[in-house]
């Protein structure tokens, strides 16, 4: 019985690794087509309804990506203290761990600028520059640096 609650737990924590991962790169696809190549800087040209699209679907996405996050940080805990693991067998699996829960605060910090993408989204906000300054910022959040974007029609 043990067991196929292990392999049950395993199996939750696969499917939503496979979901925010996959998630991830979906929105990085999304994202980086409203971008210059290896800018943080706007493509020229790009009618006002396509980017507020592109925007509703980077926020809409964000929302699935960071519940799989969540989904994954807890079934990641109950699978590394359910199942019957030897850490110095494997180490890699506790350096992996060790790094990803590391690695949440950053994580909390960018849901917070998703959740605040997805209320402007919500509530129909036409506001582009806001929205632009807020894609940005979440942009250059991992780089350690304050982007300072060049927005168009500002």
């Amino acid at each position: 019985m043990k067991k196929s609650a292990d392999k049950i737990w395993l199996l939750v924590l696969l499917v939503s690794v496979i979901c925010w991962i996959g998630g991830i790169n979906v929105r990085a696809i999304i994202g980086f087509d409203l971008l210059q190549m290896g800018t943080l800087d706007f493509k020229p040209n790009i009618h006002p309804y396509v980017e507020r699209t592109v925007f509703g679907l980077l926020a809409r996405s964000s929302l699935l990506v960071d519940c799989a996050y969540i989904v994954v940080w807890f079934s990641g805990i109950l699978c590394l203290v359910k199942c019957a693991v030897r850490f110095k067998e494997n180490g890699w699996l506790l350096m992996s761990a060790i790094l990803f829960y590391m690695f949440t605060p950053v994580e909390i910090y960018t849901m917070v600028l998703d959740f605040r993408l997805w209320l402007l989204d919500f509530n129909g906000s036409n506001d582009l520059v806001e929205i632009r300054k807020l894609f940005i910022h979440r942009l250059g959040v991992l780089s350690g640096r304050r982007p300072s974007p060049r927005i168009p029609g500002r």
